[in-house]
């Protein structure tokens, strides 16, 4: 099913969940003809990827800040989101086969889907095999450090720290505005796990790392 975005929820619907899945935008409006003729096909052709593609669509006319960073000239304009950034798109009504071909050419391989399949695992070992064949991929990353920091044993911080590093050269192809936002994000995700609990059960922090974690985060924003 696709997904109405607006000006307000487009961070959130499009540019950060396209870290993850790739998202086909289609800018629209209701008296647009062309668009009622491609807006089926579309959705057809989305919906057969089983959620490995997921279609948002936007009314130009009620969301005019969309419109301005994808400096729409026309519709139907449809774009494909990945990473954060744009990768590919079309303008004008387009066949079923046409789309079909734009949409199969964000479809993960199979060496793709079997990484994410290993992240998802999310156990040291699939974690690690995953960043054997993908170095730069944040979500393993993240995974990874957050996981090292909570166990805390001999090496464990100092190999957190390293991989915390690394996240600005993971997400060094995103647009800047956005990796700033990711960073800091996936940054604190880090962090937090170097928390420990305190008798009552509140957080508190671990004097022992907290100077460094902060010292690698501060590294990894200023490294942009």
């Amino acid at each position: 099913m696709p997904i109405d975005v607006s000006d307000t929820t487009f961070q959130t619907e499009v540019l950060d969940r396209s870290q993850t899945t790739p998202v086909v935008v289609d800018l629209w409006a209701p008296w647009c003809g062309p668009c009622h003729q491609l807006g089926p096909i579309i959705e057809k052709v989305v919906d057969e990827t089983a959620g490995k593609v997921v279609l948002a669509k936007v009314n130009v006319d009620e969301n005019p800040q969309v419109s301005a960073a994808f400096r729409v000239q026309g519709i139907p304009a449809v774009y494909a989101v990945s990473g954060g950034k744009v990768v590919d798109g079309f303008i004008g009504a387009q066949g079923e086969t046409a789309v079909r071909e734009f949409v199969d050419r964000l479809l993960p391989s199979e060496a793709e889907e079997e990484i994410e399949k290993l992240v998802a695992a999310g156990d040291e070992t699939s974690l690690r095999q995953a960043l054997e064949r993908q170095p730069d991929h944040a979500g393993a990353i993240v995974a990874l450090a957050e996981l090292l920091a909570g166990r805390g044993g001999e090496g464990d911080i100092d190999e957190a720290l390293g991989l915390l590093e690394r996240i600005c050269r993971a997400l060094g192809e995103i647009d800047l505005d956005v990796r700033s936002a990711k960073v800091q994000t996936l940054g604190d995700r880090v962090v937090d796990a170097f928390y420990v609990r305190g008798a009552d059960g509140a957080k508190v922090t671990d004097p022992r790392h907290m100077a460094e974690v902060e010292r690698a985060l501060l590294h990894a924003l200023d490294s942009e």
